[in-house]
């Protein structure tokens, strides 16, 4: 970006920060602009943020440590997107990568410089209890038939594991599972609802044929509560799997690696999600998370570049975010976060095709 372009789009940003900092003094809005650098988004990337907000927070009190919320990656997304302001998100987290039709709204509402940071790598793990197991081994096929709400364009019948899988125990389908504002839905629903629907070939020719209807055929997901949303609060995903003999639950591979003693990992297609399964892909629920960051806020809320610096710090292999639960990316794509950081370049629409 050109430096005159660069200064311009700052000089603008400044001008709407200073104008969403000034208001009333009875809580419609502080006197300045806002100080403080605020993150919403992944319930996912929250505790990894949220980890380097804290180390930042002790390295830099001048800046005081970043807001991190845990709102999901949709509604995150949605807020980052909604405008250029101090009452607007600076970073929002993301356990997928951003669609295009949100970065479409991010322009249409002033947010051109979209700047995406890819973090590290995490499971989108299915658990079950571990002082209680059923042991389950499932495929993408398994969980498909048993949690769509037209397997393969046909009614939902199944009520047990077995009437999906002659080889599966007879016990109630029950699936703790993410509402539709969070990524690790988008995930599943990517991951391995379309990869079990498109196990049968006639789903195939669908997808060339009527893509729309095949999205719905293989995402939908059924409402008869054998699927249960289970909010964005994992921790209260793995306490009810943990206390239900026979339920499955769906969420983060770090949450599976922190809550060890109460929950145990689901194989699909024969793969346990562990580290080194994650780090080289061969588990199917492997995934890369990202920070988005808002470019024009870069030279306007204090601390946001050297956030971005104590976060390269920590993914790095061996770094403290790997202790919590996060698989370094391969290589190639720290080289590109490190990149971002050092030099933004706004994110368009044919990166995301």
């Amino acid at each position: 970006m050109e430096a005159g372009l660069r200064k311009s789009l700052f000089a603008v940003a400044a001008a709407a920060l200073a104008l969403a900092g000034c208001g009333s003094e009875d809580g419609g809005g502080a006197g300045t602009a806002r100080q403080q650098i605020r993150i919403v988004g992944s319930s996912t990337v929250y505790p990894f943020t949220r980890a380097v907000a804290e180390r930042f927070g002790r390295a830099n009190p001048a800046y005081g440590a970043p807001v991190v919320e845990s709102t999901g990656t949709g509604g995150g997304i949605a807020d980052f997107c909604a405008g250029v302001g101090a009452e607007r998100p600076d970073i929002a987290n993301a356990s997928r990568r951003m669609k295009s039709g949100e970065l479409e709204t991010c322009l249409r509402n002033g947010v051109n410089q979209v700047i995406e940071v890819p973090v590290g790598i995490d499971g989108l793990t299915l658990i079950e209890s571990a002082e209680r197991p059923t042991g389950f081994r499932l495929t993408a096929r398994d969980v498909y038939a048993a949690l769509a709400a037209d397997p393969f364009g046909r009614p939902q019948t199944a009520r047990t594991w077995r009437d999906v899988n002659s080889a599966l125990p007879a016990v109630a389908i029950r699936v703790y599972g993410p509402p539709p504002t969070s990524g690790t839905r988008d995930s599943f629903a990517e991951l391995i609802l379309e990869k079990g629907c498109n196990s049968d070939p006639a789903m195939e020719q669908l997808k060339a044929q009527d893509s729309d209807r095949h999205k719905q055929v293989c995402t939908r997901v059924r409402e008869d509560g054998a699927f249960v949303e289970a909010g964005e609060d994992d921790n209260l995903l793995v306490q009810r799997v943990s206390q239900n003999e026979g339920s499955v639950g769906v969420l983060g591979y770090s949450f599976l690696q922190a809550n060890g003693e109460r929950v145990r990992g689901i194989p699909i297609g024969g793969v346990m999600p562990t580290a080194a399964t994650i780090s080289d892909l061969s588990y199917p629920g492997a995934r890369q998370l990202y920070i988005y960051v808002k470019g024009e806020h870069l030279a306007v809320i204090p601390g946001i570049r050297e956030f971005l610096a104590e976060y390269a710090n920590g993914w790095a292999p061996g770094g403290y975010l790997s202790q919590i639960g996060m698989i370094p990316s391969a290589p190639d794509v720290q080289a590109r976060a490190a990149a971002a950081i050092a030099n933004p370049r706004p994110l368009t629409a044919a990166d995301l095709r």
